[in-house]
């Protein structure tokens, strides 16, 4: 009974512990659940509070980023921070930062570019080369930081501008065509230029000279454009480019092409009345490629091409005057005849062209007429061009033939198809009327584009030098003249030598110096007196001849 009565309590006992566990696993999860409740309230009032802070940050941002641009738009002044060409035009309005740059760039119109290779000198200056600045243009690009139309953008750009400054470059343009001229003046006047073949035929010998060309020097065009850009863009004060050189290889003897130039059919010169055309004499003109092939396979400078020559019976002399009845144009020239050598030149070339007929659609070239001006051909030393100088030279003064006949063939109303100035200003015609040529590299060439043959006729006598352009005058002929206007003038500058030959402090001027000068060329045609169209025939740069003076410094 008594074992019974302890185990019953020992039942009691474990009945009793059991239901406290019990009650006390459920009261500790029922605090962990309410610890668990107030932390996750406690968790999403921090991601609220959190959001809310984010929401006011980002409202904030755009609110004073919406202020922001909108006052960098309603304002009329060019952000903080932006600069043109490295002037600060913060808080400028566009007419004050237009103002201060013309003010500036004005100026260097008269900035003096000088090409120097050696003792080869030449210069131009901004205005010749018609350099522009593109104010507006980086003005506008100024004024429009930050007003792309996008906030974020824009703010983010203003801001960039305030600690790192915004750099607009200045554009530049030039006029090209007038870098080109200088860039072919410079290849004709250097010591040493490429010659490429050539060929013509010797007077009164039934054969052609043909020549190899000479390996030499030519201006790299794309390495000088380069370097003009970049020194007009950069504004330096050392306006000195070293003219970029390289050494070229002249082309190939090209005989098929020589032979297509030249082979002609013979023909009888005759005319027609009805309608009135004329048709001059063809002297027949043939040689054996293979037979040529063969002569300049053998490596020499000069090469001697036999020809076949058929002579026609009837040529245009014979046909009379009657055939080019009507004087189309004439123009003339002075020369001094008591210059013996330039007067025997002038009256070779002369001689060369005097009687030349041109069908319509022909083109004439002066050079491949003329001929290789050698002593062999009769040509003296006179007076030239070269280097920036006036110096003697094999063939001097033919120029002013070709100057010459250009304005007859313009006034004859004649299209020119090549021609370039002088390097620098002649005496016989006016900037703008002249026409150069050297052997090998400029040539003048103009086409019959009139509806009629024309005969050309030069002479060359007391002192003056006569184009005459002969044909049949067509239902319509204008009065035409070459005009011209002075764009720019290019200063000379002086050139001071050490002459130890003078006694010490005495100065001998050894050239003359003479303003360069940059001028516009038209060709105006008249009817009854009256403007009909005025065309723009060039535009030309003439450079300043430089003064040399020579000072003693003998003892």
């Amino acid at each position: 009974m008594e074992e019974e009565k302890n185990g019953n309590q020992s039942q009691t006992n474990l009945a009793i512990v059991a239901e406290k566990t019990t009650n006390n696993s459920e009261i500790m999860l029922e605090n962990t659940e309410k610890f668990e409740d107030e932390k996750s309230r406690k968790r999403k009032n921090k991601i609220k509070i959190t959001i809310i802070i984010m929401l006011i940050l980002v409202a904030s941002i755009i609110l004073f980023s919406t202020i922001f641009a909108v006052m960098n738009i309603k304002s009329t002044k060019i952000p903080r921070g932006v600069h043109v060409a490295k002037i600060d035009f913060s808080n400028m309005t566009k007419e004050e930062a237009k103002s201060i740059l013309e003010e500036i760039y004005s100026k260097k119109a008269e900035n003096e570019i000088l090409f120097k290779y050696e003792d080869f000198e030449t210069t131009t200056t901004y205005e010749a080369l018609e350099v522009e600045y593109q104010i507006d243009k980086a003005i506008d690009e100024a004024y429009n930081v930050g007003r792309k139309g996008n906030i974020i953008k824009d703010n983010w750009e203003l801001i960039k501008a305030i600690f790192q400054e915004k750099e607009i470059e200045l554009e530049a343009t030039i006029d090209e065509e007038m870098l080109n001229q200088i860039i072919q003046n410079i290849n004709n006047s250097i010591e040493g230029a490429v010659v490429q073949p050539s060929y013509y035929r010797k007077e009164g010998e039934d054969k052609i000279i043909i020549t190899e060309g000479k390996e030499g020097l030519k201006v790299n065009e794309e390495q000088i454009y380069k370097d003009v850009n970049e020194l007009i863009k950069n504004q330096t004060d050392i306006n000195i480019i070293k003219i970029p050189l390289e050494n070229v290889q002249p082309d190939k003897i090209d005989l098929q092409k020589i032979y297509e130039e030249i082979h002609k059919e013979v023909q009888d010169a005759y005319y027609t009345q009805n309608p009135f055309k004329v048709y001059p004499e063809v002297e027949g003109v043939d040689f054996d490629i293979e037979n040529a092939k063969n002569i300049i396979a053998e490596k020499k400078e000069q090469y001697e091409i036999p020809l076949i020559i058929t002579k026609p019976n009837k040529t245009t002399k014979e046909i009379g005057t009657e055939a080019f009845p009507d004087l189309l144009a004439t123009f003339s020239t002075q020369y001094q005849s008591s210059n013996v050598n330039r007067t025997t030149n002038l009256k070779l070339a002369a001689d060369k062209i005097n009687g030349i007929v041109l069908l319509p659609g022909e083109e004439f070239s002066y050079n491949k007429t003329v001929g290789e001006r050698t002593v062999q051909a009769g040509f003296k030393e006179a007076a030239v061009f070269n280097a920036g100088r006036v110096e003697n030279g094999l063939g001097g003064g033919i120029c002013q033939i070709s100057s010459t006949l250009y304005d007859a063939v313009v006034m004859a109303d004649l299209d020119v198809t090549v021609r370039r100035n002088h390097q620098f200003v002649t005496s016989y015609v006016k900037a703008g009327a002249d026409a150069t040529v050297v052997w090998g590299s400029q040539d003048f060439k103009f086409k019959n584009t009139r509806k009629y043959p024309i005969k050309i006729t030069i002479t060359v006598s007391g002192g003056v030098a006569t184009a005459k352009i002969w044909g049949v005058k067509e239902e319509v002929e204008y009065d035409i003249t070459i005009e011209t206007k002075k764009t720019a003038t290019i200063p000379y500058t002086t050139q001071y030598v050490q002459d130890s030959s003078l006694p010490e402090g005495q100065q001998k001027i050894v050239q003359s110096g003479s303003n360069g000068q940059k001028v516009e060329a038209y060709k105006v045609k008249r009817l009854n007196g009256q403007v009909i169209s005025t065309t723009l025939l060039s535009k030309d740069t003439y450079n300043a001849m430089k003064k040399i003076v020579h000072v003693g410094t003998a003892q």
